[in-house]
Formats: structure tokens, C-alpha cells, sequence
């Protein structure tokens, strides 16, 4: 990714609205120029013309073509030849036409790749006529120029929130028919990838809002949620898509519930649209997502009854610049990093405490958050707090079981230092004892020996007596003597 200027497409609008008020009032700023490069497909005339009669401080450079396009200026593309009536306020054909032909224009560079992002100022469907097609908006017409329809997403995006409907533009009375399990677990999952990819939200968190209204705290009435709403629910869980839902609308935003979650998608139009109007009135951004190209509008009308006085306010224009700006750099950060990634060597040992902010909570419950004041709702205090607290009794019983073979170690070291120390003992005293049982063993043997010593005494004695008295028998009868009688 390199540093080079982006280069933003604008649409003048309808010519009898606020749209070049906006536009040149958007870039009275030098350091404007410093972000992108701006190229207005409009009408030279028709410019001059608005900024000599406010008295706007605008400088651009006319151009017959986007390749000509410089830096550091207000590029002005003539995308419309003939003369255009100017009606400050009054909605004409003429202006609306002049309008589309602009769109026109801008698409068929888009097509030969000549600009990066598309602003378009506002415009009003009343007064575009086409024949064989109906104009129902920006969105609409630019999903069928490049051929994409029914893809694409419109986000309201005003600060940290960001809103969808499911059914958009439909009539009320059609709302409930037209809501699907396919159109929300569709929609959502569009939404969960735009902030993905678009806004680099790593995990988002989104809300669902309930059709019907409460009948309970906890409860909506109406067959919708239960037999729709609920099972689109779930089968986003089962895909890994963190929804939580639904919500009635009322609660919802009067609790402030929706600055808890990354993207809110409501059911119906007005349902998303009035608090979001509420809330940011004046810097809110139209934002279509599921498109390759990137688009964004102010979130406003041609306002035909300030056109020509000078009262309009640039900041949401302002705001779809930057945000068109940012989101082109962020799908080129993500479409890097996404693209040929390392595959992995080992297997990472994750704390499981990180689960419980990203958990899925109990089905259908009310609220994913702790309760507030008796109703649902909770607060990121309590979600960090919550995580601390799970996280230090995991870590305790990790260190609990770890240590657990340790103390087993010490207990039956214990255990067996007795044995060990009767065990060294009788290896000890073992010599000891094999010579105590030795001499008991020689111990007959020495007695045997001393009685026959004693036995042997007299014997010998009687022996030495008889062998005398022989000798002197056998003396008198070599002398001629009688043996003398023992008497």
C-alpha cells in the first residue's frame, strides 16, 4: 500500500439544491487538498454561478477528462455540455437531470478505474425521470450501473454507531411480509464483513433489533420474533457471527444499550433511521456497503428551501469525505494482510478468561449484559470487571491443578518417610542381625564340641591306666614271673 493521494469522485447533485454550497464549502480549508484529490462532475456555469452568488471562497480548475485530474487543486470534470437553468429551491426535471448525467458520467470512469472513492451530493427522486427505470436513490441506480443489484447494504454511520434496516424502504404495511430468516442472516452477515473488512473491526458485535414492541422486560409479542427473528439468530451464532438479539427498539436506545455494540440492524426503515436522526443530526454519513465500489453521501436532502442562502453545514458532507477516504485505506490494509497468510506452526494456549466478553450469551436472552437498576443493560465496567473476576478463578485453578501432583508428591513423600527411614534401618541393622544369627547357628556346635572334650577326659584316662597294666604284664612274663592277680 502506497501513500498516494486518493483520488474522490463527487457528484454535484441536483443543481436548485445545497449541493456545490456543500462541495466548495467542504474544501475552503487548504489542508483539504492535502487528503485527496478532488474531481466534481458537474457543470462549470452552474458552479460559477453558485460561487458568485454566495460569495464562496472556491478556486477549481476545468477539466474535459478524470486523467487530467491534478493535485493540490479543485478539479471540475464538465460532465454536463448544455446549459442548465439554475432555480435556487425549485425541484425542476432540468436539475434532475443534470444530475443524473453527472452520475452518469462518474460511473463510466469508475468502470475504465480513473478515481479510488464516489461522493454524491444529495438528490431527489422526485424530479429524476428515466424512461423505462425508476430512480429510487444513489444506491439503487449505482448497484445497477455495475451490474451488482440487490447487494448492497445502506449503513447510517454517525460517531461509534452504526445502523442497517432489513427491508429499507418498504411501505409499512409491508414490513412483516417481507422480513425472512434469508434477508436477516443475509443482511447481518453483510454488515458483520463490511465492519470487518471496510472499518477493521476484528470481532464486531451486533445488535438485532425486535419488530414488535415489548410486552415485558424480557419479552416482544408478535409471532416474528419467535418463528424469524430468533432462529436468523441463532444460525448467525452457528457461523461465528456475534449477534445478540432481539432487542425492542425502545429500551434499546433509551438505555443507551447501542453504544455497547459495533453495528445495530433494525427491522424497518424508521426504525433505524429516527434515532439515529435524533442523535446525530448534523454530521451523519450514508454509507453502502457490499460494493466494490466505495460509497458515501451527507445525510441530508437538497434542502431546496436553504439552497442560495448561504446556511448550509459541510460537516456531514465534510464527514463522507473522510470516511469514504478512510474506509479505501482500510480494505487495502485488510485485502493485504488477508491475502497469502503464514499458515500457523504450532497451536496457541489461549486464556479461556478472553471468552467471556465475546461470549455468546444464553440464547434469546434479553441482554447480554448484566442488569441495571432492575431492567436489562449493563455497562463495560461491568463486562471488565466480570472478565477480571472469571480470569483470576481460572487462573487459580489452573494454579490449583498444576500444584495438585506437587502436593500428591509431598503427601506421599511423607508417607513413605517412615517406610524409607524403617527400610535404612533394617538395611543397617541387617549385618548386625545376619551375625546374631550366625552365632546362634554356632552356638550347638560350640556345645557339642565342649561335651565331647569332657566326654573324651576320663576315656583317656581309663585308656592310660590299661595300657600301663599291660606293659607291666607283659614285663613279668618276659622275666618268667606270674602275673600278679589283681586281687
Amino acid at each position: 500500500m502506497d501513500n498516494k493521494k486518493i483520488r474522490v469522485a463527487i457528484t454535484h447533485g441536483d443543481t436548485n439544491g445545497i449541493g456545490y454550497e456543500l462541495i466548495f464549502k467542504a474544501f475552503s480549508e487548504p489542508e483539504m487538498l492535502e487528503f485527496c484529490t478532488p474531481i466534481i462532475y458537474g457543470s462549470p456555469k452552474v458552479a460559477a454561478y453558485y460561487r458568485k452568488a454566495m460569495n464562496l471562497p472556491a478556486q477549481f480548475s476545468i477539466i474535459q477528462k478524470a486523467e487530467d485530474a491534478e493535485d493540490g487543486r479543485i478539479n471540475l470534470l464538465a460532465a454536463v455540455d448544455e446549459e442548465v437553468k439554475v432555480d435556487m429551491g425549485l425541484p425542476t426535471d432540468e436539475s434532475g437531470a443534470a444530475a443524473i448525467k453527472a452520475l452518469d458520467r462518474a460511473m463510466t470512469d469508475y468502470r475504465n478505474n480513473l478515481y479510488d472513492v464516489l461522493i454524491t451530493a444529495p438528490v431527489s427522486s422526485q424530479n429524476v425521470k428515466i424512461e423505462g427505470y425508476t430512480f429510487k436513490g444513489h444506491k439503487e441506480y449505482i448497484e445497477t450501473c455495475i451490474g451488482d443489484r440487490n447487494s448492497s447494504l445502506s449503513i447510517l454511520i454517525g460517531g461509534d454507531l452504526r445502523i442497517a434496516a432489513i427491508t429499507e424502504k418498504t411501505p409499512l404495511a409491508q414490513v412483516a411480509g417481507a422480513i425472512s430468516q434469508e434477508s436477516i442472516v443475509s443482511k447481518t452477515t453483510l454488515l458483520w464483513q463490511t465492519l470487518k473488512r471496510d472499518f477493521l473491526i476484528t470481532n464486531p458485535r451486533i445488535a438485532v433489533l425486535a419488530l414488535n414492541p415489548s410486552i415485558n422486560e424480557e419479552l416482544s409479542c408478535g409471532k416474528e420474533e419467535r418463528e424469524i427473528i430468533i432462529p436468523a439468530i441463532d444460525h448467525l451464532a452457528d457461523k461465528g457471527i456475534q449477534a445478540f438479539g432481539p432487542y425492542p427498539a425502545d429500551e434499546f436506545f433509551g438505555s443507551g444499550y447501542f453504544s455497547e455494540f459495533d453495528g445495530i440492524m433494525a427491522m424497518y426503515y424508521d426504525q433505524a433511521t429516527v434515532p439515529f436522526h435524533a442523535l446525530y443530526n448534523e454530521d451523519g454519513v450514508l454509507y453502502t456497503a457490499g460494493l466494490p465500489l466505495i460509497h458515501t453521501a451527507a445525510n441530508t436532502t437538497p434542502c431546496y428551501f436553504m439552497a442560495g442562502c448561504n446556511e448550509a453545514d459541510p460537516t456531514s458532507f465534510r464527514h463522507a469525505i473522510f470516511t469514504a477516504i478512510d474506509a479505501f485505506r482500510h480494505r487495502e490494509t485488510s485485502d493485504e494482510v488477508s491475502t497469502n497468510p503464514l499458515p500457523k506452526l504450532y497451536h496457541e494456549k489461549r486464556d479461556e478468561s478472553e471468552k467471556v466478553r465475546f461470549s455468546i450469551p444464553k440464547k434469546h436472552a434479553p441482554s447480554p449484559f448484566p442488569s441495571k437498576n432492575g431492567k436489562q443493560g449493563a455497562s463495560k465496567g461491568n463486562e471488565q470487571k466480570e472478565t477480571q473476576n472469571n480470569a483470576q478463578r481460572n487462573n487459580e485453578q489452573k494454579e490449583t491443578q498444576n500444584n495438585a501432583p506437587r502436593n500428591n508428591e509431598q503427601k506421599e513423600a511423607q508417607n513413605n518417610a517412615p517406610r524409607n527411614n524403617e527400610q535404612k534401618e533394617v538395611q543397617n541393622n541387617a549385618p548386625r542381625n545376619n551375625e546374631q544369627k550366625e552365632a546362634q547357628n554356632n552356638a550347638p556346635r560350640n556345645n557339642e564340641q565342649n561335651n565331647n572334650q569332657k566326654a573324651q577326659q576320663p576315656n583317656k584316662q581309663k585308656a592310660a591306666q590299661a595300657a600301663a597294666a599291660l606293659s607291666a604284664v607283659l614285663s613279668a612274663v618276659q622275666a618268667g614271673q606270674k602275673p600278679a592277680s589283681k586281687e
